[in-house]
């Protein structure tokens, strides 16, 4: 691409982030592919199946499962300041105008997807919110990660495209962002530049040292493991059509009961699940006592094997996603009965999740403090709100009454809690509720101080 407008290192830097987005491409869509219909492309390997079976478009869930399955467990509840009120900055109108929560449930589901997903700070135009934030997937989204800032260095954001082509993009740079369309054959683009170096957060899972933006949840293992059950469900779709039948082998018959009346040939189909009640003897025979057919039969095979394999591969699903045995497999499931078990079975679960929101909530709240800042028409984020952090939900999957009891335990230990609104938080009440029941407790504290100035005030008259 040769953008009119960008300098030669800026479309340099274009080209290469677009043949950088375009080499993950394929692996991005695979992983893509297998979380939104579990459908994949198999390779025939053996010439035993007949070609058509491979054609049945016959998918499994899996990786949704494994994504959905931890994501479930990473539920962001909501902003807290502990030093401030984040009311009074346009928290709940910045939620509400970006659908906040939601756009960055999005952001996480998409990095366990691709291992990274982006949060896009920007100021809204004319009809628009005043600050906006955007979650990007990496099959649309990439840039470079300065390892010693801990940042994104830039942002090549793909908004619009005509099949492969790229026809519209946006440049996030250090205090510069660069617009780009493509239109009737030609480029156009336009500079805003701002305070806010590269409004870009990473949203990733799982990194290390060589690998700064992460990996995928859907693992190479875990995409072997669910080819290899397709392989099995396109043997057994087989086995039930050809081999589930019983084997008949008709010795000494005229072929003529194997034609329709105008003499063609009977479908396969028709053969092997038509019954023949009656089949006259062979006169053309040359030796009598093969005139008359005879009928041997063997049984049919069992689907056992196929089952027992896809049972396995879905056994060893379940350990690369750190998911139950119940959540995948079909037979021999030990079901947890108490809550001790239960936890325990799902402990490395419980321990990714954790993992995963402690990463995920350096990225989300410097986005929502930087949306703060713009939509309160600052240049650059106050140092007091250093204190605004996340508060994901307990990624255990706790009754009401057990919460409850736990929640009475730990105050017991600590009465003034109960004062709190962590205390109330403990015995499992919602943020909604915390917030009516403090309404209530206001407004009825107020009638009682009422009160009691009527009562003073007719105790005073009285004795008058």
């Amino acid at each position: 691409m040769r953008v009119t407008g960008l300098t030669d290192d800026e479309n340099r830097l274009v080209n290469r982030l677009a043949d950088q987005l375009r080499d993950r491409r394929r692996r991005n869509k695979l992983r893509s592919d297998l979380y939104d219909d579990g459908k994949i492309a198999l390779e025939q390997i053996s010439t035993v199946i007949p070609p058509q079976y491979h054609q049945l478009g016959l998918a499994l869930g899996w990786a949704t499962k494994g994504v959905d399955g931890l994501g479930r467990r990473c539920k962001l509840d909501r902003m807290v300041w502990n030093d401030g009120d984040l009311d009074s900055l346009g928290m709940s109108a910045l939620a509400d105008e970006n659908f906040l929560y939601a756009e960055l449930g999005q952001g996480q589901t998409d990095s366990l997807i691709h291992g990274v997903s982006f949060l896009i700070t920007t100021q809204g135009l004319e009809g628009e919110p005043r600050a906006l934030v955007h979650a990007k997937d990496a099959m649309n989204a990439t840039g470079d990660w300065d390892p010693r800032a801990r940042r994104m260095k830039n942002l090549l954001s793909i908004t619009d495209r005509d099949g492969d082509k790229i026809t519209g993009f946006v440049l996030y740079l250090d205090n510069l962002t660069i617009t780009a369309d493509r239109t009737s054959g030609k480029w156009e683009s336009s500079r805003s530049a701002h305070t806010w170096g590269v409004p870009v957060d990473a949203m990733i899972y799982r990194p290390r040292s060589s690998k700064r933006l992460g990996r995928s949840r859907i693992t190479r293992a875990a995409i072997s493991h669910q080819k290899a059950a397709i392989r099995d469900l396109i043997r057994r779709e087989a086995h039930m059509d050809v081999f589930s039948m019983p084997q008949l082998w008709l010795l000494g018959a005229p072929d003529s009961i194997f034609r329709n009346a105008d003499g063609s040939q009977k479908a396969s189909w028709q053969i092997a699940l038509g019954r023949t009640y009656g089949i006259p003897d062979n006169e053309d025979a040359e030796d009598p006592s093969n005139a008359r057919a005879e009928v041997k039969q063997f049984q049919a095979s069992s689907p056992e094997p196929h089952l027992a394999d896809l049972n396995m591969l879905a056994k060893l699903s379940a350990r690369e996603y750190d998911l139950a045995d119940s959540d995948f497999a079909l037979t021999d499931i030990a079901n947890p009965t108490s809550a001790d078990s239960y936890s325990e079975a799902r402990e490395s679960l419980i321990a990714e999740a954790e993992d995963a929101t402690d990463y995920w909530s350096v990225s989300v709240r410097r986005s929502v403090t930087r949306a703060l800042a713009i939509r309160n028409g600052l240049s650059a984020v106050p140092e007091s709100w250093a204190s605004i952090t996340t508060d994901y939900r307990d990624p255990r999957f706790l009754s009401r009454a057990a919460s409850a009891d736990a929640g009475g335990k730990q105050i017991a230990a600590v009465p003034w809690l109960a004062e709190t609104r962590v205390g109330l938080k403990l015995l499992g009440l919602t943020e909604e509720q915390i917030k009516e029941a403090e309404s209530e407790r206001r407004t009825n504290r107020g009638m009682t101080i009422a009160q009691s100035i009527l009562d003073g005030r007719g105790g005073t008259s009285g004795s008058a």
